[in-house]
């Protein structure tokens, strides 16, 4: 079978390789629409000072679980958590002061920052426990202390934790609360 191209006859099978190459080529190039998650840079996130009507602090209370029970107390599965700092507000921003990780036996596995932190208006920044990071155990949790100006949301914390085995899959939420 022949096909046209530019007034001149070539086979299919050299246009429907063509076609390949270039779908290919193309699909290798793109990620599909989605943003390729980039290490977090905590340094470039830095506030020097907090801005004096930042006059609002609190902390909030995040359970996280790097591993679940699933049959019995000698049964576990990792998961994979992904921590969810939001700022709610359309036009203010919000500062983090301190972002502890703790284990199930309240010991300080982590903290994340040594400078305050800013969260731009309606900005989302997320912190990835690994599924094979199991160092938090069935009760990991984090603490959060933060600053707000007055009459601004609260900053907003989710933790959502995921894993599967081969069919199986497991999800769920957990939402920081506020320990004043």
């Amino acid at each position: 079978m022949e096909a046209c191209l530019f007034g001149r006859k070539i086979s299919t099978h050299i246009v429907f390789l063509g076609l390949m190459i270039t779908l290919v080529s193309y699909g290798c190039n793109q990620s599909n629409g989605r943003m390729i998650a980039q290490p977090l840079n905590w340094t470039g996130r830095i506030v020097d000072e907090i801005p004096g009507n930042a006059s609002v602090v609190g902390s909030t209370y995040l359970s996280v679980y790097s591993e679940i029970y699933i049959y019995s107390e000698n049964d576990f599965r990792p998961m994979t958590a992904t921590i969810s700092m939001r700022n709610t507000n359309r036009a203010d921003t919000v500062f983090v002061n301190k972002i502890e990780y703790f284990n199930t036996h309240g010991t300080l596995v982590k903290s994340y920052i040594d400078n305050s932190i800013f969260i731009a208006p309606m900005e989302t920044v997320e912190i990835v426990i690994g599924q094979m990071d199991l160092e938090g155990g069935t009760g990991a949790n984090f603490y959060f202390d933060w600053a707000i100006a007055r009459g601004v949301n609260v900053p907003f914390f989710e933790g959502i934790m995921v894993s599967h085995t081969g069919a199986q899959a497991f999800s769920f939420v957990t939402q920081g609360q506020r320990v004043d």
